[in-house]
C-alpha cells in the first residue's frame, strides 16, 4: 500500500511567494501610503522620483525585515490562531532558520541602501523601528500587556520620520505631529480588528484589549483615541501650515471616522466593528492623500 503525504496547507504557493508573505505585504503598502505624502509635505511639492523610489524601496526592505522577525518569534502561536495558520513558518513552505537569515539579510541591505542612497539620519530611524517592533513589541509587549498595540505602534508610525527626513536630513514639530497622527490612529484601527478575532488571541494567549476587558470598556477607548486622533489632524494644519484642502478633508474623514466609533459603541456589533477597521484604512489613505495633494496644489504643481 502506498502512502500519500499530503503537502502542508499553502505549498503551493512559490517558494518567492513565501518569501515574499514572510515580509506582510500588506501592511508595508499601508506605511508607504504615509511615507510618500510626507515627503510631499516636507518639499513643500514633489520631491525627486528617484529620491522617492529609493526611500519606498529602502523602507519596504527594512519593515519586511521587521515583519519577518516577528513572523519567525510568533510562529507557535501563529499556528494557534485561525487567521496566521496559512503563514510560511507554520505550514512549513520556510524554515525557521531560512527566515531569520532572510529577515536579517534585508534590514542589512535596508540599512545599506539607505544610507547609500537617501541618508544616515533615514537609515537610523529604519534600524530604530525595526529594533523597537522586535525587542519592545514582538518580544516583550504582546504577550505580556494589553498596551501592546498601543506602545508597539510607535515602530508603525516611524516612516513617517524618515519620509520627512529623507527629504530634509533632520526632523522637526512637523514630523512629530505625523508621527504622533499614526502613533494614536494604530489601537482604534487595531482594536477593532482584534474585536473580531477575540478568540483566536485568547487562545493563542495574546492579552489583546478585547480579550481582557470588555466590549464597553474596548469601545471606550476606541472612541477616545479617536477623539484625540481627530484634533491631532487638526493640529498638524498650523504647524505644517497646511491649506484649506487638507483642513477641510481633515475635519470630514474625521467626522466620519468618529461617528463610526460610536455607533460601535452604541451597538458593541461585531460587525460594526470590521466596517470601523476597513474605513480606518480608508480614512488613513485619504487623510495623507489629502495632505500631498494640498501642497501640490499650492505649488501649482
Amino acid at each position: 500500500m502506498v502512502t500519500t503525504v499530503r503537502p502542508p496547507r499553502g505549498s503551493n504557493r512559490s517558494r518567492i511567494g513565501a518569501y515574499v508573505a514572510l515580509t506582510k505585504p500588506r501592511i508595508i503598502e499601508l506605511l508607504l501610503v504615509t511615507t510618500v505624502p510626507t515627503m510631499v509635505v516636507a518639499e513643500q511639492g514633489m520631491p525627486s522620483l528617484w529620491l522617492m523610489a529609493a526611500t519606498v524601496l529602502g523602507g519596504s526592505l527594512a519593515a519586511g525585515g521587521a515583519n519577518a522577525i516577528n513572523m519567525y518569534v510568533d510562529r507557535d502561536i501563529d499556528a494557534l490562531m485561525e487567521r496566521t495558520k496559512g503563514r510560511p513558518l507554520v505550514t512549513g513552505e520556510v524554515t525557521p532558520k531560512a527566515a531569520l537569515v532572510f529577515a536579517i539579510t534585508i534590514e542589512v541591505l535596508a540599512f545599506a541602501w539607505l544610507w547609500a542612497t537617501v541618508n544616515l539620519l533615514s537609515a537610523a530611524l529604519a534600524v530604530a523601528a525595526c529594533l523597537f517592533y522586535v525587542f519592545v513589541y514582538t518580544l516583550w509587549l504582546k504577550r505580556s500587556s494589553s498596551h501592546n498595540i498601543v506602545i508597539g505602534g510607535a515602530a508603525g508610525a516611524v516612516p513617517v520620520l524618515i519620509g520627512w527626513s529623507a527629504v530634509t536630513d533632520s526632523l522637526g514639530w512637523a514630523p512629530v505631529v505625523l508621527f504622533a497622527i499614526i502613533f494614536i490612529w494604530t489601537p482604534p484601527h487595531f482594536w477593532a480588528l482584534a474585536i473580531k478575532y477575540k478568540d483566536d488571541y485568547g487562545r493563542a494567549k495574546v492579552p489583546m484589549l478585547p480579550v481582557v476587558e470588555s466590549f464597553r470598556t474596548v469601545t471606550n477607548r476606541i472612541v477616545g483615541y479617536t477623539v484625540v486622533l481627530f484634533a491631532s489632524t487638526l493640529v498638524f494644519v498650523p504647524v505644517a501650515d497646511m491649506g484649506a484642502f487638507y483642513a477641510v478633508a481633515a475635519v470630514v474623514l474625521g467626522s466620519v471616522f468618529l461617528g463610526l466609533t460610536i455607533q460601535l459603541r452604541r451597538t458593541e456589533s461585531s460587525k460594526v466593528a470590521m466596517r470601523v477597521f476597513t474605513f480606518s484604512i480608508s480614512y488613513i489613505t485619504l487623510l495623507f492623500g489629502a495632505m500631498a495633494a494640498d501642497q501640490l496644489i499650492r505649488s501649482g504643481f
